[in-house]
């Protein structure tokens, strides 16, 4: 008799799902208890707005089908039980002392490089370090780091997973890199892509790091927004080369931070690709790309200046190979440090 009953309720159709009850759920159980037919409904949504008219229609059918049960059929109620609440996220950049994100206005200044070699010579300094490569559709720093194979393993504590980061050089290193091959192409809507970042910053578990410095991709877009708005930075370091056209694309850099509604404060401007010196000519400067155009436009703006980063082949060797060059040149380290006791002093 209950599977008879249950048939002629697959013609009752819920009016928002379009689903017949039975084989959506609805029905809870159909049961016969003496000369009474008990039919327990059970609702997914709480204060399901159709749950008193499938009730009458299921009263109504099964009295048509069988006259017999008329005033002898009871159709209980319920909804289902909430689902457990997910343990509360709480970012594990809280853990994290300083958060600095390194910028650039435009491409090929060599932002990521100045991010890996700052990175290292704070660690030299004592503290400890992680990098974000934030650079969603260009990561560089797994292979800046030597890392490119490493594929993060996940922990899951108190019922919610975090991702491990790398290590390299004491340095704590997550990309999105470590989630694609070095040969594929990262064809991302930008919904996709800050929605990857929001990941990687939240769940990575950094160690309690002094610095983690974000390593952004050029310009200012969705990329950025999202970093803004997800997290409290507490400064930002700005990239640029001496070219008047690098120094252009600085200012929006500049003033994006600087903006009331985001209110970041720029630390400075670190000018790279300053000069060239050869090896066996020390004592000569060829100002190849200009001279001082980052440096005059942050005296202009009242944005301090961190100071000028060369150009030295080590520096581009050591990127190429997987060691940044602050890790075996100790006149490499002379200008970063520069760069980084300025930019603590500005913290």
């Amino acid at each position: 008799m209950q599977e008879q009953i249950k048939n002629i309720l697959k013609g009752i159709i819920h009016p928002e799902t379009r689903e017949n009850i039975v084989e959506s759920g609805v029905v809870e159980s159909v049961s016969q208890q003496g000369e009474n037919v008990v039919v327990v409904l059970c609702f997914a949504k709480a204060k399901d707005p159709f749950a008193q008219r499938i009730k009458s229609m299921v009263e109504q059918v099964i009295v048509a089908e069988w006259p017999e049960f008329e005033g002898k059929v009871t159709v209980a109620v319920k909804q289902k039980e909430p689902k457990a609440q997910q343990p509360k996220r709480e970012s594990t950049t809280t853990s994290v002392g300083k958060i600095i994100a390194v910028a650039s206005g435009k491409g090929g200044v060599g932002k990521s490089t100045v991010t890996a070699n700052l990175a290292l010579t704070l660690r030299n300094m004592g503290y400890r370090v992680g990098v974000l490569d934030a650079d969603i559709y260009g990561p560089s720093q797994p292979k800046m780091f030597n890392c490119e194979g490493y594929l993060p393993d996940a922990v899951q504590e108190d019922g919610l997973d975090y991702i491990i980061p790398a290590k390299s050089l004491d340095i704590e290193l997550m990309s999105i890199g470590f989630f694609i091959k070095p040969t594929d192409a990262l064809m991302w809507r930008g919904v996709m892509a800050t929605s990857a970042l929001k990941q990687l910053l939240h769940q990575t578990k950094w160690g309690g790091l002094d610095f983690l410095l974000i390593d952004l991709p050029p310009g200012t877009g969705d990329i950025h927004l999202t970093l803004l708005s997800e997290i409290k930075l507490d400064g930002a370091v700005i990239v640029s080369t001496p070219q008047q056209v690098a120094v252009a694309d600085v200012v929006r850099g500049v003033e994006m931070f600087r903006h009331e509604q985001v209110a970041v404060k720029v630390l400075g401007v670190v000018e790279n690709m300053a000069w060239f010196t050869p090896k066996e000519l020390p004592q000569n400067k060829y100002y190849i790309f200009g001279r001082g155009g980052a440096e005059s436009y942050a005296k202009e703006v009242g944005v301090p200046f961190l100071g000028e980063i060369p150009i030295i082949q080590g520096i581009m060797e050591g990127s190429d190979e997987g060691t940044p060059a602050v890790a075996t040149d100790a006149m490499v380290e002379q200008h970063y440090r520069t760069v980084a006791e300025r930019m603590i002093a500005e913290l």
